[in-house]
């Protein structure tokens, strides 16, 4: 697994809020990883989050998160994925 470099996480921001991301811890991971694995995830453009995510990257209100795919984060409006909708 790649990891998001750390100079990168200083500058990135959420492309619809501008909030600061963080990368996501275990217990956030897991279980976003649930609600995919329900097929409950969802991304902004409404369509299903089908792979379970190695790492994300979280908004500061703890609302959003992005995949981080092979160490690069996918930070697209239309690929942010719902954290404040329950499970």
């Amino acid at each position: 697994m790649a990891f998001v470099d750390k100079k990168l996480l200083d500058i990135l921001v959420c492309p619809v809020s501008g909030s600061a991301v963080t990368l996501a811890d275990q217990d956030t991971l897991t279980q976003l990883n649930e609600r995919v694995s329900a097929g409950k995830a969802r991304y902004a453009d409404e369509s299903t989050v089908d792979a379970p995510l190695e790492q994300a990257l979280i908004t500061a209100d703890r609302h959003t998160a992005y995949r981080v795919d092979d160490g690069i984060p996918v930070m697209l409006p239309e690929r942010g994925i719902d954290l404040s909708s329950p499970a």
